[in-house]
C-alpha cells in the first residue's frame, strides 16, 4: 500500500479495478473494496474516486469520451443521498451501517439511482426484483436435505 501511495505521489496514475467474481467475491463488489484499499494507503478521498474516473480513461485512451462530466462526454451516474467522500461503503447498494444518536443500528447510504445511456434507473427497485428473483429460485430449487433424504429413500 505504501509503494502505491508512493508511486501515486511521484506522478504515477493509478487506476481502480477488480477480478471478476470467485466463490468469496461476488462480481462487482470487489471495485468498492478496491477503492476503500486505495483510501486505506493513503489517498485523499478525491484521489479514490479520480482513480475510478478520470485516470482509468486516460489508461485506456478514452479521456476525450469518458472519465468526467462534461458537455459532449458519455457519463452513467450514481445519484445517492450521502457523500461517498465520507464513506465509500455508501457506495455499495445497500449502504452502510452505523448507529444514530439514539444508538440504533440504522442503514445508511447506498445508491438511489442509477443513470445508464441516458435511463434513470431506480437502484433500490432493481434490489427488491433481484431479491424476488432469488427468493422464487430458492423456493423453486429442493435444499441439500431434502435431495439426500430423496436419494436415501430410491
Amino acid at each position: 500500500m505504501a509503494f502505491v501511495n508512493e508511486y501515486k505521489n511521484r506522478g504515477g496514475r493509478v487506476t481502480a479495478g477488480a477480478d471478476s467474481g470467485y466463490m468469496y467475491n461476488l462480481y462487482g463488489f470487489g471495485y468498492i473494496q478496491e477503492l476503500e484499499l486505495l483510501r486505506e494507503a493513503g489517498f485523499h478521498p478525491m484521489e479514490v474516486i479520480q482513480s475510478a474516473t478520470l485516470n482509468a480513461a486516460e489508461a485506456i485512451g478514452m479521456d476525450e469520451q469518458i472519465g468526467t462530466i462534461e458537455v459532449g462526454k458519455l457519463a452513467d451516474m450514481i445519484l445517492m443521498d450521502q457523500n461517498p467522500l465520507k464513506n465509500l461503503k455508501y457506495l455499495y447498494g445497500t449502504g452502510d451501517i452505523k448507529l444514530n444518536e439514539t444508538n440504533e443500528v440504522v442503514r445508511v447510504g447506498g445508491v438511489n439511482y442509477t443513470i445508464k445511456d441516458g435511463i434513470i434507473y431506480d437502484a433500490r427497485q432493481l434490489l427488491e426484483d433481484v431479491k424476488k428473483i432469488v427468493d422464487e429460485e430458492k423456493e423453486a430449487t429442493p435444499d441439500w436435505e431434502s435431495l439426500l433424504i430423496q436419494s436415501i429413500d430410491r
